[in-house]
């Protein structure tokens, strides 16, 4: 018996990455498709057949073994100076976003679900549920979005993705521990406690983390003797600072995103030449390997004919809770979306920093897609299929190679102007009103730059290395324009 079972599950692994493979190379050949990618390759593939009951769908595996890499590598690729510069838009959408969605959804789910008759739920389970479907899940978006056409569009759906989760795992645990019979305002600075705490220790063990990594790189030069020891030593601490945060209850997605913005600053300066092409690649092939196994994954589960039975008593029932919940996400999605874009164009003077309408919609439609929640699965499939045609219409993108530059004298494929540069230009003291207000806005973020830049070549770099402070080999290219 035991034979037989181990042999089922070679069979089940070899079927199952025999699909992987099968899903890249049709991606690769849909790639100029309107509708087609990896993800909706894998979810025909798997309709193809009688079963797709290969594997059953673990969420140990997902956030413990495909999510770290996909979010370490994002924030070792992504465009700091964008990200930053629009980290203001970026918690509103992530933290009064998803409070305001929440609201939204809690209150719609309690008035429809109550009607229905569906079970006996309390104020708890409602506002439970507004909490699990606030939570977005942004890879299908971000996966056609291309971060070095659309910069600012990328940055903000991304960054909300990442503060979301946060936010959203404050509130799950808040409704989880609190007796909400008994609702007073502590419960609410509580809320808002529990929030600073988790954002701030989670971006404090990440950065800790990269900055470690950094030092002991540096200080021992480890790639002198061996350039498998220092990457072997960025991936596993990286990997570390995910299961640190996971192991003292933290926001382990923020903790390993801010860890790759700190590896991309200081550590992948200090390895050699040769180890830092292999980074590059290993992480972005490591990442998106995870996508196309996860869309695998998932779609697989959602397929199993068994976990659709219970719908058969009920059909009507079914079909009803999930129309009222797709109808709350939507409301709640544009409840905060279009009010907050509108706030946040206040304080841009150029039309190119503005968020434009279009630009709103995919916001709007990226928030759509819901993960391995208690949702059917099936709405994610059809949100996924619908979004590469939708943002190809409302955003036309240019045709682009691989997503990895070829550069490798930074992780990054383009390299940003300077956050400051362009200040003396806005400080104009003639300006009007509504300039005033754009002024008040925008100077702290300039000043903090720029005290930021003299803290960091002052202080940070002599210690934990970077660009200009490290040795380099005999014809190394050094990274133009800072970062």
């Amino acid at each position: 018996m035991l034979m037989t079972s181990n042999h089922a599950s070679v069979v089940s692994m070899n079927l199952f990455v025999a699909l992987l493979c099968a899903c890249i190379v049709i991606g690769h050949l849909l790639e100029e498709s309107r509708w087609m990618n990896e993800s909706i390759s894998a979810l025909a593939i798997v309709m193809g057949g009688k079963s797709s009951h290969i594997l059953v769908f673990s969420e140990d595996l997902f956030f413990i073994y495909l999510l770290p890499p996909i979010i370490f590598n994002a924030g070792f690729q992504v465009k700091k100076k964008q990200f930053f510069r629009n980290f203001i838009t970026i918690m509103l959408f992530g933290a009064i976003g998803t409070i305001i969605s929440w609201v939204i959804i809690s209150l719609g789910v309690t008035q429809f679900f109550r009607r229905l008759d569906i079970g006996s739920l309390d104020i708890g389970d409602y506002l439970a549920i507004g909490a699990i479907f606030s939570a977005t899940d942004s890879v299908c978006t971000l996966q056609v979005l291309n971060q070095d056409e659309t910069p600012l569009l990328y940055s903000l759906v991304f960054g909300e993705g990442v503060v979301n989760d946060a936010t959203s795992v404050v509130l799950f645990n808040a409704i989880q521990s609190f007796d909400l019979t008994n609702v007073d305002p502590a419960i609410a600075f509580h809320f808002i406690g529990n929030f600073l705490y988790l954002f701030s220790m989670s971006t404090l063990l990440g950065v800790l983390t990269g900055l470690l990594s950094a030092y002991i790189i540096k200080k021992l030069y480890i790639g002198r003797h061996s350039t498998d020891r220092e990457v072997a030593l960025m991936m596993l601490m990286a990997y570390l600072s995910y299961m640190m945060a996971e192991l003292f209850y933290l926001s382990g997605i923020l903790t390993v995103f801010f860890c790759g913005i700190v590896m991309s600053h200081y550590t992948w300066h200090n390895v050699t030449e040769n180890s830092r092409t292999t980074t590059k690649h290993a992480f972005a092939t490591l990442s998106f390997v995870a996508e196309i196994f996860i869309f695998v994954y998932v779609g697989m589960d959602a397929l199993d004919i068994e976990k659709w039975k219970f719908a058969n008593d009920s059909p009507g029932t079914s079909v009803a809770v999930s129309s009222i919940l797709l109808g709350m996400i939507l409301v709640g999605r544009a409840a905060f979306v279009f009010p907050l874009s509108f706030l946040s164009n206040l304080a841009k003077k150029t039309p190119n920093e503005k968020i434009s309408f279009k630009q709103q919609v995919t916001i709007w439609w990226a928030g759509l897609m819901r993960g391995a929640v208690s949702m059917a699965l099936a709405y994610n499939k059809v949100f996924g299929l619908l979004t590469k045609p939708l943002v190809r219409f409302l955003l036309p993108l240019k045709q682009s190679g691989s997503a990895v530059s070829s550069d490798p004298g930074t992780p990054k494929s383009i390299t940003m102007p300077l956050l400051g540069g362009g200040l003396d230009s806005e400080l104009d003291l003639g300006v009007t009103h509504a300039n005033n207000l754009r002024l008040l806005l925008t100077t702290p973020t300039h000043t903090v730059h720029r005290f930021w830049r003299m803290f960091d070549d002052s202080f940070m770099r002599p210690v934990f290395g970077g660009r200009g402070f490290v040795p380099y080999n005999p014809g190394s290219p050094a990274e133009p324009n800072g970062e």
